[in-house]
């Protein structure tokens, strides 16, 4: 590999790291400028929305950046926060509740909980990243989501595990969290979740067209069917 070429990746890849390391600040600052309950949400919309931004090569200055989004989605971010947060809480009580009975009725209570609480992680994975793409009424934030979860489960199940990943390293290394831990997570999900979206934008897309080419073409031909 010539060290050109080298010192381009490794220039690329620290100057990510920092600029994950900046975010991560900003999202803990404005998150506690905003009392931590009706700050997160306006702090995760600015957040994606600056990372969707760098995932498609759109310069654009972190700090001002950031605190023109969180004031511009402050109502909108918490709007699609705190009804996730009311979930959270509900389940995590049914688990406290359920998960301490030896009776059949608790266990399946239980394991229903868990199976709404990697539901519910799933969706959230991709509720915020989509905000930042989509123009789109706020109830539909929450059910395209949803739906995009179940259609897409291999995507899904690596935005899992890379959330997962990151809650184990920052149990580990307690020290990642006021550094890098919330903005690696929105920085890799987000980034997947664009992936993930514009793959399904083009395979919208292609086939609109197929279902649009046989009514154009002539009567003796037809379109392939979808793999």
């Amino acid at each position: 590999m010539p060290a050109s070429s080298w010192n381009s990746r490794a220039y690329s890849f620290f100057d990510t790291l920092l600029w994950i390391a900046c975010l991560n600040l900003l999202w803990l600052t404005f998150t506690v400028l905003g009392l931590g309950v009706l700050g997160a949400g306006p702090a995760t919309a600015a957040a994606q929305i600056l990372v969707r931004k760098r995932a498609t090569g759109e310069a654009a200055r972190l700090l001002p950046g950031f605190a023109r989004e969180f004031a511009r989605n402050f109502v909108r971010g918490n709007a699609l926060a705190l009804p996730v947060m009311g979930v959270a809480v509900a389940l995590t009580m049914n688990w406290n509740r359920f998960s301490q009975g030896g009776d059949l009725p608790s266990q399946l209570g239980a394991a229903a909980t868990f199976v709404g609480a990697i539901f519910l992680a799933g969706a959230v994975c991709y509720l915020f990243p989509m905000y930042a793409r989509y123009e789109l009424p706020l109830a539909q934030y929450f059910l395209m989501s949803s739906r995009f979860a179940v259609r897409h489960l291999a995507g899904t199940v690596i935005l899992l595990f890379v959330s997962a990943a990151v809650v184990y390293a920052s149990g580990a290394v307690p020290g990642l969290i006021p550094f890098f831990s919330v903005g690696a997570w929105l920085f890799l999900t987000g980034w997947l979740c664009d992936r993930y979206f514009t793959a399904n934008d083009e395979s919208m897309a292609a086939l609109a067209e197929q279902q649009q080419a046989p009514a154009a073409a002539p009567a003796h031909r037809q379109a392939l069917p979808a793999r």
